[in-house]
Parts: C-alpha cells; structure tokens; sequence
C-alpha cells in the first residue's frame, strides 16, 4: 500500500465501523461485506470486484493491533494531508513537507547519515512505523492473502445439501452419517423435535478457504417422512383414534398408541362426540424446550354392516329416542 493511502483512505468508513469498534466487531463486519461483495458471489461485476478489494485492503489493516496503532496515529497527525513525490515551484511537496509542517522547517534541512549522528527520514519512520519503511514489510503494504492478494483470509463457500430422516428420528433425535461432496462421511446431530424443511447449519462442514481463511459452512436442509399414524402440532403428537358408537355413548377405557412406546390406557367420557380432542399429558415431543401433549382425536366408527341382531337394537333405540332432533339448535340459530 502507498503511504499516501494511509492519508485518503478512512478505512472505518469502507467496513462501515466507528473507530472505537472492538477486533471482534471488526470481524463481523468484514465478514459480512466480503461475502456480500465477494467477486465468486459477483462474477463478472467490476465494481464489486473494487468494492471487495477495498474491503480487504482496510481489514489487513484494522484487524492487525499494531498496523491499527500505526494507522490511527498517521491519519491523526496527516489530517489530510499527502505524501506525494517532491516537486519543484509550486508543485506539490512530498515527505518533507508533511513532516516539516509537523515537527518544525528544521525537519526539512536535515540529511540522513550512516552509523550514529543526525538521523533523518529512516530514523523518523522507524520510530513511528516500528522501524518499518514503506513497501519493506514494516507499517505498509502487508498483505495476509485473501482474494488475488488482497487484505485479510476470506472464508470458504457455504455448501447446501438436503436429507430425509424418518418421523421417529425427527421426533426423538438421533446422530446420523452423511456422504460429504469429497466422499468423507459427516457426523451430524439431529436434534429432538427438528420440523420438516428446517435448516441445521454445521460450522466448518462447508468449503476450505484458499487462502487459509475458516471453512463455509454446511446448511442442511432436513425432509422429515410422513408417520402412517401420527402428526406433529409444534411439541404436540396428534393422532385420530376410532370408538364405537356405543363406547363413545355410555363411556369407556380404551387403548392408545403412542409413539415408539407401548399404548396408553384413556377415558372416553360418557356422551363423548365424534371430533373430540382428548388430551394425554407429556406423551408429546420432548425437547430441551418442553415436552409436549399426545391429542388423541375421538372418531366414532359407523360399521358398514350391520346383523340383524344390531338393526333390532337400533330399531329400538330410536324409538325410545322419541322425536329427539340433534340438529333442532342448529336449525334455530340459523333461522335467527
């Protein structure tokens, strides 16, 4: 880098940082613009290219503690002003006048010497930069990779990928094996309670870096099979579960299924309706979260087939039913 840019460049304004932001900040930032302006990410496109080098230029910068010291003292005392080659007349003046202005005209008059002695321009940069002169390595013009030798490392690529689990593995948990993009297997935990097409992100399971950056990221999108017989309502199992007319009449103990374990015994009060929502405590999903509810929705089942025994007892029971109507409040509130 030209030590002229230390002067024109406001390498916080470029990542978009106050001046008091913190190395960790600072690496945020630079992370989210390098990917926004990455040129893999904007091929072809010339000013994001200028953008991401830009970028880079002011992190190599920034994110080393003594390049940053070196950096903040050389804008406060330029304030503007630049190093330029020296020129004759009224042409712009170069190291001298900067200095001179700085530290007084005698600045100007001194010569660098060997060994000891009057010590000039070397010996003031050295004592400023570390004894680094631009363009040899010391406070300008380091360069920590990054992409075609720009600024600091840039991570690797994110990698997408897709996978289906059974409805049990989603539900409980599990850790499964996948086949990487380079034929390695990966380890992944599936958490308890995962949903159909949610996202897990695996840190580091993504492309290496090519110039010694973290490695992307993996974000796996997780397809969950469907259960033959039940369904997940957030932390809640529901599953339907047939009676029969006379069960959900005069009430019954019935048998449940639950989900990987053997059946639960419920109540089915007397006078239950076909469509009621019967609730078994903590034989839902259990995560870190909570532990959720088994729903068990009541169906009364209308055979197809009745004997003639059963039609006689139908027959009767309609007739002890008198007129009764089930749909008279129906019929009422919808004529009012």
């Amino acid at each position: 880098m030209a030590s002229q840019d230390w002067f024109e460049k406001d390498f916080y304004t470029v990542l978009g940082v106050d001046k008091s932001v913190s190395q960790a900040d600072l690496k945020k930032a630079y992370r989210r613009l390098a990917r926004q302006y990455h040129p893999d990410s904007n091929p072809g496109d010339q000013a994001a290219e200028s953008r991401f080098k830009e970028i880079s230029e002011a992190y190599s910068v920034l994110s080393d503690e003594e390049q940053r010291k070196e950096y903040d003292q050389i804008r406060a005392m330029g304030s503007g002003a630049r190093f330029t080659a020296g020129g004759q007349g009224g042409q712009g003046g170069g190291f001298e006048d900067v200095f001179g202005n700085l530290f007084g005209q005698g600045a100007r008059t001194r010569t660098p010497t060997r060994g000891g002695g009057g010590g000039g321009f070397e010996d003031l940069l050295g004592g400023l930069f570390a004894n680094g002169t631009p363009g040899n390595g010391g406070g300008f013009g380091q360069s920590t990779g990054g992409f075609r030798g720009y600024g600091g490392p840039t991570p690797g690529r994110d990698v997408t990928a897709t996978t289906s689990i059974d409805f049990v593995t989603a539900t409980k948990g599990d850790t499964v094996t996948l086949s990487g993009g380079n034929g390695k297997p990966i380890t992944v935990r599936i958490p308890a309670g995962v949903v159909d097409g949610q996202k897990l992100k695996l840190r580091g399971k993504g492309e290496p870096s090519s110039d010694g950056g973290e490695a992307g990221d993996l974000v796996l999108t997780v397809q969950v099979d469907k259960h033959p017989v039940f369904e997940r309502d957030g932390l809640n199992l529901r599953v339907n579960v047939p009676v029969t007319f006379a069960e959900a009449a005069l009430g019954a103990t019935i048998e449940v299924p639950t989900l990987g374990g053997e059946p639960v015994r419920m109540k089915v009060p007397a006078g239950t309706s076909s469509g009621r929502v019967l609730r078994l405590k903590g034989r839902g999903v259990g995560t870190a979260k909570g532990t959720g509810d088994l729903l068990a929705k009541v169906e009364v089942a209308v055979p197809n087939h009745l004997s003639d025994a059963q039609k006689e007892a139908l027959d009767a029971f309609v007739t002890a039913s008198g007129d009764e109507n089930p749909r008279d409040d129906l019929l009422a509130k919808a004529r009012a």
